[in-house]
Parts: C-alpha cells; structure tokens; sequence
C-alpha cells in the first residue's frame, strides 16, 4: 500500500506539470521492485494558502509523503526511499536552477493494527496479466 501524497506551494503550479511530477513517482516506486503495482497511489495537492521562511511570495515548496504499510526492514526501505527521491529531484532540477525552492520526502510506516483496507485492484491487474 504505498500511497504517496505530494503537497505543494501554488506558484510550482506554474512552473511543473503536476502530472509529469505524479508519473516520475509512480514509474521510480514501480522499478524499486518493493511495492506491488496494485497498492501504489500517487496524488498531487495544490495548497493556496501557505507561507515559507521570510513570507517571499516567490518560494516554494514540495513536500511528499509515503506512507507504506509494515513487513519491509530498513535498509531496503532506505534503497527505494533513495531512488524515489533521486528521480524526483532531479526531475525538479530546473525548478532548483531557476527559484527559490524547497523539496522534502519522508516515509511512514502503518501500523497494520490500526490501518484497515478494501482493494480488487490486485486481482484485476493478474486477471488482465493473465488474459491480456
């Protein structure tokens, strides 16, 4: 179940495709080969409203977070937290070269005790795997 959710400052809307930004998270979580193809999710939240550092109303920010459920040691987590954010940076690079910018990713686990699930998107993507 990893679910990515990507907050970011308004003005990068005018800056990025948000889409483009979603799909370098999906396709890097895809080729960590940690994740099953069904569980990931990966959405972007405009925020209107926020202030950073000095109140400069050109700074921005993205802030993503994984959340990803329990069964998966650290080192291993670290790897494809790694690769995640490698391929997100460096897609964000021109925004780096171009503005003021801040870029922060963090993982949390969830506590299989109190984290509940209802998905048949698994077996959809093995019946359309095996059927074509």
């Amino acid at each position: 179940m990893p679910h990515f959710t990507i907050e970011y400052s308004a003005n990068l809307g005018d800056r990025v495709d948000m889409r483009k930004i979603v799909e370098v998270v999906r396709k890097a979580a895809i080729e960590t080969s940690i994740f099953p193809l069904g569980g990931i999710r990966v959405r972007a939240i405009r925020c209107e409203h926020y202030a950073i550092a000095d109140g400069n109303p050109n700074l921005g920010f993205l802030d993503m977070v994984l959340r990803l459920g329990e069964g998966r040691d650290l080192p291993t987590r670290k790897k494809a937290g790694e690769h995640i954010f490698k391929a997100l940076s460096a897609h964000l690079d021109p925004v780096f070269a171009q503005s003021k910018f801040a870029l922060s990713f963090d993982m949390q686990i969830n506590d299989k005790e109190v984290s509940w699930k209802r998905n048949n998107i698994h077996e959809a993507l093995k019946a359309e795997t095996v059927h074509g």
